[in-house]
């Protein structure tokens, strides 16, 4: 990528992630909660808690992949949160991750030790 180009990309995600974050701290989330379908269709499958949270997030790292001029980071949150609704989607899914265990799963081990 050209660097031009990448200054210009960071140029708008600033501005993007200023905007979001202008509308939560003014309390319009509402409006952003019925624009974010449009962008996102998957947040459809989100509990409504995980969509808050999901705006949170993703102003506040919006924020700092524009201080460290590298745009990854809100590529793989986006990623991440399309996984959870994916889960949230299908049931028998949903339900095989987040089951109680069954039983007495053992002692863990520490980090390093052998197993």
């Amino acid at each position: 990528m050209r660097v031009d180009q990448l200054e210009q990309d960071t140029t708008v995600v600033d501005f993007t992630s200023r905007l979001l974050g202008g509308l939560v701290r003014t309390g319009n989330i509402a409006a952003l909660r019925a624009a974010l379908p449009e962008a996102l269709p998957w947040v459809a499958f989100l509990p409504d808690e995980d969509v808050d949270e999901l705006i949170s997030e993703l102003v506040d790292v919006a924020r700092g992949a524009v201080a460290l001029d590298n745009l990854a980071p809100i590529a793989l949150l986006l990623t991440q949160w399309r996984h959870t609704a994916e889960v949230h989607a299908d049931p028998a899914l949903h339900a095989l991750l987040t089951r109680e265990p069954e039983g007495d799963l053992g002692p863990v081990p520490r980090p390093g030790e052998p197993e």
